[in-house]
């Protein structure tokens, strides 16, 4: 199993089925053509209760998703985690550095999707979501609270971990019709509605640039948001 990928192992079942999901569904609930892990007997007998025991099964087919068939035929399978995620940061246009570890890189394409949305956010949405969120500011235009929300993913994980639920969240109910399973803690919550419609119009747009540039993007961008998600969860997420 790729060494980025390996933490899955011991990810919420909740979670974990949301990722297969993003692997093997389309947009219209249907089996990809393209995938191969529903052929498998192990998610046979592990799917939807017992998903830590495929999770090899489950990052590689992750990976493979990365490269084109006939490259992981050649290679004897897909990418690199960490070349997915710079792919899909390429394609959303993120501000990174390859060099910087997973959980910056991952960090740094959340933060991307918050700010784009800030964009479609009123002033009053701005100042409620300031207020939400706690940011240390008092100054409510957009170019403050980025550098706001900048700080505070730099000095609280659990900044990131809040921004991983809002983004992942808002992709699970846009994409499977459904959120995700977390806790209902106030202080992690607050924020999830008043991103959710700036959010919804952002990824929108992104998603119909996706459609147009190949299918694969629709799986790797919600699978890679959702990796974040978890890592950050259990990286900075209650215990």
């Amino acid at each position: 199993m790729d060494k980025d990928l390996q933490f899955i192992q011991n990810a919420d079942n909740e979670d974990l089925h949301v990722l297969i999901d993003y692997l093997t569904k389309d947009k219209d609930g249907d089996v990809r053509v393209t995938e191969e892990l529903t052929q498998t007997q192990i998610y046979k007998n592990s799917y939807p209760e017992h998903l830590n025991a495929m999770s090899e099964q489950i990052a590689d087919e992750l990976c493979r998703f990365g490269g084109n068939t006939i490259a992981n035929i050649f290679r004897g399978g897909g990418v690199s985690y960490k070349e997915l995620l710079c792919d899909v940061c390429d394609k959303m246009k993120v501000n990174y550095n390859k060099s910087a570890t997973i959980e910056m890189i991952e960090s740094n394409l959340l933060m991307k999707v918050m700010t784009d949305s800030l964009e479609k956010m009123s002033p009053e949405e701005l100042k409620q979501l300031v207020q939400d969120l706690n940011l240390k500011t008092t100054d409510f235009t957009k170019q403050a609270i980025v550098v706001a929300m900048q700080m505070g993913v730099k000095f609280s994980g659990f900044m990131v971990y809040r921004m991983a639920v809002i983004v992942a969240n808002w992709v699970a109910k846009a994409i499977l019709g459904r959120g995700l399973a977390f806790a209902g803690n106030m202080a992690l919550t607050r924020g999830i509605a008043a991103f959710a419609g700036p959010i919804g119009w952002i990824l929108t747009i992104l998603w119909t640039a996706y459609d147009i540039a190949g299918p694969a993007y629709r799986v790797t961008i919600p699978s890679v948001i959702q990796v974040a998600y978890m890592r950050a969860k259990m990286t900075y997420g209650e215990k």
